[in-house]
């Protein structure tokens, strides 16, 4: 997922005339967690005088807020560098400043490299330090490159704004909120511990707060986010360490908060306490996103997931007989090093036994620095796009009998966002469907109840009910 962040905000005129206005321009790689980054670096600049733009040629400073979980991410992180290079020799031509800075995960991995190769960029910051991010930008100013990929003592959470509300509101009625970073489970294809560190949880009060500025702000709807956001333990208000459970049920006590998702999550850690919010909190929407990678025990036991599938669908049994109507969605690798014929089949065999509304599948690829890129029996990559290719037929085949499931079915839709035809708004399902309905702009951000109507390859449609 590629998204750019575009939102305006108003530059306060200062005495005797109204200076040029500072534009940022971010570009965000990969994650939902790299779209809440982008919002919070853009709102911790704001207090310097930075507005965001959509017109990169018009940016004063351009981010780029990278992933590293597929392959060759760091070779198309350089490769927009040097664009970027140009188009900063060409603004310095006409008289024009711009920096460039890399911030995210590639960022964390590859710093001293990043500034070695592009002699363009001048600020590179790790995702553990973005509320630092305008004091380095005062120092690029004095002439240094800056590097900050360390991990930060301090609480980043704490030193960055809070949301601002006009910000907020214009981003839209769903919002996203991090609640933990980090990752100890080392999957060895895995490169989340060495980028983003250790789990960190945030505290429960922190999180209620930021929440309630969300929702003040006319969010009705806030997906939690952790790179494995079912292992957040955070201190509660009565001092104990609280589950992700728990968490829901006090985040359901904000007046105006509708709705309430949660991604991504390990099989590992899921309780019998955030099973049981599946089937207590109707504000808890039905959709659960578990990972298994691999429906092959030798291969799960290689990648170091520590859980069988045995183990996973006994578990997803568990979670539907809480909640029924729920629909799962998953993430698999194909080709990791070693991974047979029969392996392969295993992992098809899963598939078609659990039954997922939605899944992400990819070839497997190196990461430096993780187990997996220095293990040998490495699966040539022809094998690899045949077996991606089947896999993919199969998940699509689900996706679609679920989809065509859902025609007739009449449910709650929360209008988001104006579709591309006039007169239409688009929504999300309680299952994270994208649906198209007839309905007036002014009705944005209302729960409206609509009837299925159609199902097309990546969408539905639907009716409001009277």
């Amino acid at each position: 997922m590629t998204q750019e962040i575009a939102v305006l905000s108003a530059q306060p005129d200062m005495a005797l005339e109204s200076p040029a206005v500072r534009k940022v321009f971010v570009k965000t790689y990969g994650c939902q967690m790299n779209v809440y980054d982008s919002d919070r670096m853009t709102d911790a600049l704001a207090k310097d005088g930075y507005v965001s733009t959509d017109v990169m040629e018009d940016a004063d400073l351009v981010l780029l807020n990278t992933c590293h979980i597929r392959e060759k991410a760091a070779e198309k992180v350089y490769s927009a560098l040097g664009r970027l290079r140009d188009l900063k020799k060409k603004k310095a031509g006409e008289g024009r400043e711009m920096m460039i800075g890399v911030a995210g995960c590639v960022a964390q991995a590859e710093g001293d490299e990043i500034l070695r190769r592009a002699p363009a960029v001048d600020l590179v910051i790790g995702p553990q330090t973005y509320h630092r991010l305008p004091e380095a930008l005062q120092r690029v100013k004095r002439g240094e490159r800056v590097l900050e990929t360390d991990y930060a003592i301090e609480d980043k959470f704490e030193h960055l704004p809070a949301p601002d509300k006009a910000k907020t509101r214009a981003r839209g009625v769903t919002a996203f909120l991090t609640v933990q970073e980090g990752c100890d489970k080392f999957c060895t294809f895995c490169v989340v511990p060495y980028t983003r560190g250790s789990e960190v949880s945030r505290p429960v009060a922190q999180i209620v707060a930021e929440a309630q500025k969300l929702v003040d702000a006319g969010v009705r709807e806030i997906t939690l986010l952790g790179q494995n956001v079912n292992a957040w333990h955070g201190v509660g208000a009565d001092g104990e360490k609280w589950g992700l459970g728990e968490l829901l049920h006090r985040l359901t006590r904000i007046e105006g908060l509708a709705r309430l998702r949660y991604t991504t999550s390990h099989p590992r850690d899921m309780d019998d306490s955030l099973i049981d919010a599946h089937r207590d909190l109707p504000q808890l929407m039905p959709y659960l996103h578990l990972p298994i990678q691999s429906g092959s025990n030798r291969i799960l036991k290689a990648m170091n997931r520590r859980h069988t599938t045995a183990e996973y669908i006994a578990l997803i049994a568990r979670i539907k007989a809480a909640r029924p109507d729920l629909a799962l969605s998953g993430d698999f690798i194909v080709g990791f090093p070693g991974e047979t014929d029969e392996d392969f089949e295993d992992t098809l065999r899963l598939v078609e036994t659990v039954g997922y509304a939605q899944a992400f599948s990819f070839k497997y690829s190196t990461r430096p620095g993780t187990p997996g890129a220095d293990l040998g029996d490495q699966v040539p990559e022809d094998v690899k796009a045949k077996r991606l290719e089947r896999l993919q037929a199969l998940l699509l085949k689900q996706q679609n009998e679920f989809a065509q499931q859902c025609i007739g079915k009449t449910i709650d839709l929360l209008l988001e966002k104006p579709g591309r035809m006039p007169g239409q708004l688009i929504g999300r399902s309680p299952w994270l469907q994208s649906v198209n309905v007839d309905a007036n702009a002014s009705q944005i951000g209302d729960i409206v109840s609509v009837r299925i109507t159609g199902a097309g390859p990546n969408s539905l449609f639907a009716e409001v009910v009277s």
